[in-house]
């Protein structure tokens, strides 16, 4: 997208020639806390790019430093061509970002808050109305452009933050966790506007997330867990080098059951989510030899085709579950 014209569109220009994001040996310390690690990715124009792990796990800090709003403590990122550091105003003017949390000002109304942003972000005043309008047509709250946000549900809240982020036409949308804590309907309908941005303006997105499915629909994702990126591809190749199915067992006695495994089949398995886990090359195979031959009962079993939360486990040992309570329960630690 241009910031100068009156049209949403790809970029141009050498450019073209670069990739729009490019992060090399990234690092970030607050005190004696590591919170990334030293990571290397590139992002393509037009792709859609997202980045998965639990809570906690080093995204929101990338982002941030991404979009200038912390310096790095070692390495090297450029959105667009533009350092993130020595070219920070630069960075600013290629970029549209949405927070996890609003940043709206609800007592204004809608077509107010994006005027406001418009302004700031130095758009001509000949386009800004017609970028405004565009904007807010994409997103379906142009009916509603005169309500103070504050009568807004909390959908209509974040498809306005996405329109905002839109209207000086960055050449790199970032959305951190743009859905959380929506319904179902909300968040389809927001997916619905991304695949958009990608098909018909070439906008590149840069997302963050930890619900599966929706790192299911990026043309690429990379996957992070505790600072480090463990893996990085499009969801189907990632799924692939994986190559087992995931059985999932409840007995009445999940110790012994384990053991059994180990015994009897030569089954690694783990407990997971309360539930014994393990990985094997064909699961329905499998399952007759699991009646037969184990000797503790069964209560229930079921067997899944590879999903990206078995290749988080594949690379960490942990499914994103798992990883989110034991995040959870450090940071309860360190506050006592």
């Amino acid at each position: 997208m241009d910031g100068r014209g009156g049209s949403i569109r790809a970029v141009s220009g050498s450019s073209e020639r670069r990739a729009a994001i490019v992060v090399r040996g990234l690092e970030k310390r607050y005190g004696d806390v590591h919170a990334v690690r030293g990571i290397d990715f590139e992002v393509e124009h037009g792709e859609v790019f997202g980045f998965l792990g639990p809570n906690g796990a080093g995204k929101s800090t990338t982002i941030a430093i991404l979009c200038t709003l912390a310096a790095p403590t070692a390495g090297s990122a450029a959105i667009a061509g533009y350092d993130v550091v020595r070219e920070r105003d630069a960075v600013r003017r290629n970029i549209g970002l949405v927070f996890q949390e609003t940043t709206l000002d609800e007592y204004l109304t809608a077509h107010r808050n994006l005027l406001f942003h418009g302004e700031l972000y130095g758009v001509p005043a000949d386009v800004l109305p017609e970028r405004i309008e565009q904007v807010m047509r994409m997103v379906g709250l142009w009916d509603r452009k005169d309500s103070a946000v504050s009568t807004f549900s909390g959908g209509m809240k974040r498809r306005l933050e996405i329109a905002r982020g839109l209207v000086h036409a960055p050449n790199v949308l970032f959305l951190d966790e743009p859905t959380i804590g929506l319904d179902p309907q909300t968040r389809s309908t927001i997916w619905g506007y991304i695949g958009e941005l990608r098909e018909r303006h070439g906008t590149t997105v840069f997302l963050t997330t930890h619900y599966m499915d929706e790192a299911e629909r990026c043309d690429r994702v990379a996957i992070m867990d505790a600072g480090k990126i463990v893996a990085v591809g499009p969801p189907a190749k990632l799924k692939a080098a994986v190559g087992k199915d995931r059985v999932q067992l409840r007995t009445d006695d999940d110790a012994a059951a384990i053991a059994a495994l180990r015994e009897k089949l030569r089954i690694e398995a783990k407990i997971h989510e309360d539930t014994i886990t393990f990985a094997v090359p064909s699961g329905e195979e499998l399952l007759p030899r699991l009646f037969a031959e184990l000797s503790v009962p069964i209560r229930s079993v079921s067997v899944a085709r590879p999903s990206l939360d078995d290749v988080f486990l594949s690379f960490t040992g942990t499914t994103m579950r798992d990883a989110e309570a034991s995040a959870r329960s450090e940071q309860t630690g360190a506050k006592r």
